[in-house]
């Protein structure tokens, strides 16, 4: 029978114990971690994720300083402001809510938040030590869906050593972290993409698919094998039409339905990936101060 991966439970263990280890934190040293939110605009989609995080934040015991800035904005005032966080020592975590209005560059205010307050751990210094770091180091700031994965694996009854693993989409964000930690795991790690040729046969030779493509409902149920297990990322929007009426719908990158009839687990879409992401933002917070106490 095929099991579904909980995300909202596996979440909910992972904040249950961050809040134990804040509150002793608090109990010893009278301080918590602080977490700064930075959203530009008023993108509905991102208000959705700013609350949801501020929220999780504030119940596992984190201090959140809201930033909420106009649309119009300008880049050098948001610079401004990251530098003015990096420098701040209430803060411990910084987290600007993608994606930023066209006239801001992304990547030059991802790059200009310090990489010890890095909650997303997006800075490139931190994508470095990922890839280079050991299996034991426990004070690493990782991507937080990747990581959020990888805690959804290690939860299952499964070896993950010599695993065969496909991981669909190359982004930075998802699919190259996540084949890090594969690796560091010891699976035998492909990255397949839009220009990969036998997809398919590739998926269907995997233990293991990771699917972060950003296509709704892509992999199909004779792309899997029996008993693989599948990790769906994405998080789509499609209109389907019900009782004569047009509605919207969220789904994955992956046909549940066909899919789950092959998989020996798989995650659902919402409920799976996406409470583990928040979840691993605050893990990501939290070990951000410890170290921070260390200095």
């Amino acid at each position: 029978m095929t099991k579904l991966i909980n995300g909202k439970e596996i979440a909910q263990n992972l904040r249950n114990q961050l809040k134990r280890e804040i509150d002793n934190l608090k109990n010893k040293i009278g301080k918590v971690p602080g977490l700064a939110v930075v959203q530009v605009g008023n993108v509905a989609a991102s208000s959705v994720y700013v609350k949801a995080k501020t929220k999780s934040a504030k119940e596992v015991g984190i201090e959140v300083i809201d930033h909420h800035l106009k649309e119009e904005t300008s880049e050098k005032e948001l610079l401004e402001l990251v530098m003015k966080l990096n420098n701040q020592n209430n803060v411990n975590g910084i987290l600007v809510q993608l994606p930023l209005p066209k006239h801001i560059n992304e990547q030059i205010i991802l790059d200009s938040i310090h990489p010890d307050k890095d909650a997303d751990g997006f800075h490139p210094l931190n994508v470095g030590k990922l890839s280079v770091a050991n299996n034991n180091d426990e004070n690493l700031l990782i991507p937080c869906t990747p990581y959020g994965c990888l805690v959804m694996l290690k939860g299952l009854d499964i070896n993950l050593q010599g695993k065969n693993a496909v991981v669909i989409g190359r982004s930075n964000i998802v699919g190259k972290p996540m084949a890090q930690l594969l690796l560091k795991e010891s699976c035998t790690v492909t990255i397949a993409h839009s220009k990969t040729k036998n997809i398919e046969k590739l998926c269907k030779d995997a233990d293991i698919v990771v699917a972060a493509v950003g296509r709704p409902e892509m992999v199909k149920g004779n792309w899997v094998k029996n008993g693989a297990v599948v990790i769906d990322v994405g998080i789509n929007r499609i209109e389907v039409n019900i009782d004569g009426e047009n509605k919207s719908k969220l789904v994955g990158d992956v046909d549940f339905i066909e899919v789950e009839k092959k998989a020996s687990a798989i995650t659902p879409v919402p409920g799976g990936v996406g409470p583990m992401t928040i979840a691993c933002l605050l893990r990501n917070t939290t070990i951000a101060f410890k170290n921070s106490q260390k200095n």
